[in-house]
Formats: C-alpha cells, structure tokens, sequence
C-alpha cells in the first residue's frame, strides 16, 4: 500500500506555515519540510524558517539540518523525505509536505525520469572540469547544447549541472527531453495537494512587507554573521533570493535603497513563478488562505477514504 501524503504548497510569503500548523494539530500530522533553503542552518530570518515556538506546534522535518556550504539535490531530498514519510505513517500520523519548492513536491510524488548515474567515467571527468574551472564554465556550455535545462538550473548548481552534461555526452540528447518523455506520470504516493492563494496585489504587498519585517528582524546581521562563519557569497545557498541581494550590498558597493529595491521585485518575480509551477498541476486544490475548514473537511474524506 503507497502511504497517503497531504501537500500544502503555495508562493512565498502566503503563509504556508501557519495553516499547515492548525491542519497538522487538527489531524495529528508532522511537518515535511519542502523548501530548498529551510534546510539550512544559521539561515533563519532569510528563509522564513519557522521558529522555535511554532515546530513546537507540530513537530517538523527536513529543516535547518544542512551546513550552507553542503551539497544538496532533489535525489537526495527523495531519499531523505522518504524516510521521514515512512516515520511518520509508521507511527499512525499523517505526513504533511509542506513548502513551495515546486520541483521537489513534484518529484516526491513522481519520481525523477532517472535515478542512477549514467556513466561513471562521464561524471568523474565532468566534476573534476567543475573543480578546475568552476561550475560556470560548464553551465555556459549547457546552456549551449540543453538551453531548456540551462535555463531552469542555476549557475551553481553543479550537482544539476553535471548531470545533465552527462546526459548529452552519453546520449546525444538533452535532459529537458527526456524529462517530456518520463512526464513524471507515475506516483510514488497517494497525495491530495493542496495550494494556497490569494489577490495577487494583496500577496505583493505581504511580500514587500515581510521583506520589511526580515530586515528589522536583523537579516544584515544573520549574512554578515553567516560569512565570518566562513560562509563566502559565491556559494549556492548564499545565492538565493536574499541572501545575495544582501551579499551585493555588504560586498559590492550596491545602495541600500537598490538593495531593498531588488529583494522586493525578485521576491514578487519569484511568488509569480511558483504560481506559474503550481498552476501546470491539475489535480491541485486551490484554497484562500482563511479557508481552514475547507482544508480540514478535503482530508478527512481523503483520509477516510
């Protein structure tokens, strides 16, 4: 029997957490985490981590249990929320998968197109490339040969990087393509995904706020604290939305006015793309954040059923 999962997802700064909190209270449910940078330590204010009080609220997984300078992927976000997944209906509790990294929600559910190296002497050549001439180079050359993986993966992300230069070394064709082919139509779960939503101006303007809050909560200090821990900012997690705009502040000479300026409109850009993702899912369930007991009444019937 596959286990039954509830996803809550949503943009940035909807307030997943606390409705998350209340559903997994209400359904004595435990928190798996789904967010590529609350994985992270000493990267709270950033993140949006929840706090100390609120994972006392429901225990949580799959957060702030990474080094930043640590390589972290999907496979291995598989493999590790796998097992909280396992815990938790082990111990007749529902599992709830929370946070807005589309990609990872979407391969929890579906698997990945492929789960094993291809070639072995392909990636041992290509890493050591990557360690000689840094990722940079070698995701010029993606973008070259696959512009549709290039284009969704980061210029740090080498693990990504390096893979998907595999894939078109050994095959002769681009990972994007392959990725089509595998449709991620099967599933490794039975999940009922729920995804929140509101005004779009009203969610703008909690962004900008939030933004706001997180600079009066002292992110300045959490990056410059997070870099004399020897945290530099060319690392992937120093990268994200945040935490580079304030590493080009404190570094580059960028004014604290264009500062701010940018974090907000990459935040919005950001919320706008997540909305993009979760909206190409057709069995999601769109929900206004006040509707709580909407919520509850879907998983009691999905878990009843």
């Amino acid at each position: 029997m596959k286990n039954k999962i509830v996803i809550i997802c949503g943009p940035t700064g909807i307030g997943k957490t606390g409705f998350a909190i209340e559903i997994a209270r209400r359904f004595n449910g435990e928190i798996i985490g789904a967010d590529s940078m609350q994985i992270y330590k000493y990267m709270d204010i950033g993140t949006a981590k929840p706090d100390k009080s609120e994972r006392e609220l429901a225990p949580h997984h799959l957060i702030d249990f990474l080094e930043p300078d640590k390589e972290f992927d999907v496979g291995k976000y598989m493999e590790t929320a796998d097992a909280a997944i396992n815990d938790i209906s082990s111990r007749s509790k529902l599992p709830i998968v929370v946070g807005g990294t589309g990609f990872y929600i979407k391969a929890l559910v579906h698997g990945l197109f492929r789960d094993r190296t291809v070639d072995a002497d392909v990636i041992k050549r290509l890493e050591q490339e990557k360690d000689e001439k840094g990722s940079h180079i070698l995701h010029e050359r993606l973008a070259l040969l696959d512009p549709e993986a290039a284009q969704r993966i980061h210029p740090n992300d080498s693990f990504r990087i390096v893979r998907a230069l595999e894939v078109v070394e050994v095959t002769g064709n681009p990972i994007s393509a392959f990725q089509k082919q595998h449709g991620f139509s099967s599933q490794r779960y039975i999940p009922l995904k729920i995804a929140l939503y509101m005004d779009r101006e009203e969610l703008y303007q909690r962004i900008e706020q939030r933004v706001d809050i997180m600079i009066e909560q002292g992110f300045v200090d959490e990056v410059k604290s997070l870099i004399n821990k020897g945290y530099g900012c060319d690392l992937k997690s120093m990268q994200s939305i945040g935490y580079r705009h304030i590493c080009d502040f404190l570094c580059n000479s960028i004014s604290w006015d264009e500062t701010i300026r940018t974090l907000k409109r990459d935040t919005r850009r950001y919320a706008k793309r997540q909305l993009t993702w979760f909206r190409q899912d057709t069995d999601m369930i769109w929900l206004a954040l006040d509707k709580t007991y909407q919520a509850e009444e879907l998983i009691k019937r999905f878990i009843e059923l």
